[in-house]
């Protein structure tokens, strides 16, 4: 009975250790960014594109062309893989291959896929790129950003498609809907408001990859006219700023990432919130 007792504190105390730990880091990772970078971040900067002096001295200019051209990244990443994410997550329930080796799997790869570096994709993006006669530009930089997130979104939707509850698949067959319909009408409403996150979280993904883009998108102080043209990104700013060895542009690297983390933290509380206003539509 005591050695119980005392296993179940130990337990509890690893749980209270771990979760301040994990706390503590995501404080301190906001209050460092937040600290160094609230200063040096002004509306002038977040509106003007960078001048002729303004990596190596920071004080003219701004990352104008970093938010629009990570914006237009992710967006057309998320865009992009969203409609090939979606049927085979579809396929993966035991609906239809769901139970079978093939789907096994196809598991298997993906998960492989997801816990392959960036840079790899990067790498890949780059050989296609040059196998098609492109330089890098906006276009190249959406399609490795999707195969990037590609593997996050099927796993993820697979897992909250199978979340939906046997019964009511059970029922929608009693009433004759095939398949097809069953998955339209229940399976997807039912397991919409978790979707939505995914594509969210998957979209927040996308605009904080550096490595995946630094060979394929390129870079420039202008914004793009065209999928053909460069496009810069706000991981490569900071990566850009932060190298100078003068304290005002490591300044504006602090600045840009502030952008950067604020605006993951938008999107998650975004997905949050978005999901639980379509969590009243669900049936429980």
């Amino acid at each position: 009975m005591r050695r119980r007792y005392w296993c179940d504190r130990i337990a509890r105390i690893a749980m209270v250790m771990s979760v301040t730990g994990l706390i503590s880091s995501l404080g301190a990772l906001i209050a460092v960014v937040l600290a160094k970078g609230w200063q040096a971040l002004d509306w002038t900067m977040l509106v003007r594109l960078p001048s002729g002096s303004y990596y190596l001295t920071g004080e003219e200019g701004g990352i104008l062309n970093a938010i629009v051209g990570s914006s237009l990244l992710a967006i057309g990443a998320t865009l992009l893989a969203l409609p090939l994410a979606l049927p085979v997550a579809l396929l993966l329930q035991p609906d239809y291959a769901g139970r079978t080796r093939v789907a096994g799997a196809l598991r298997i790869l993906l998960d492989s896929l997801w816990g392959v570096p960036s840079i790899v994709y990067g790498a890949c993006g780059f050989a296609l790129m040059v196998a098609l006669g492109w330089r890098a530009s906006l276009l190249a930089g959406i399609v490795t950003l999707a195969g990037v997130i590609l593997p996050l979104m099927v796993r993820a939707m697979d897992e909250v498609l199978r979340a939906v509850p046997k019964p009511m698949k059970e029922a929608a067959y009693a009433l004759g809907l095939t398949r097809w319909e069953t998955m339209r009408f229940v399976v997807i409403r039912q397991a919409l408001p978790a979707l939505v996150t995914v594509v969210l979280l998957a979209f927040g993904r996308a605009i904080g990859d550096a490595a995946s883009v630094l060979f394929t998108a390129g870079y420039t102080d202008n914004l793009p006219r065209s999928l053909f043209d460069p496009v810069a990104s706000l991981p490569l700013a900071v990566f850009f700023l932060l190298n100078s060895p003068f304290p005002e542009v490591q300044r504006q690297a602090y600045a840009a990432a502030t952008v950067l983390l604020v605006s993951v933290l938008v999107i998650s509380g975004s997905a949050r919130l978005l999901a639980h206003r379509l969590s009243r539509f669900v049936v429980r």
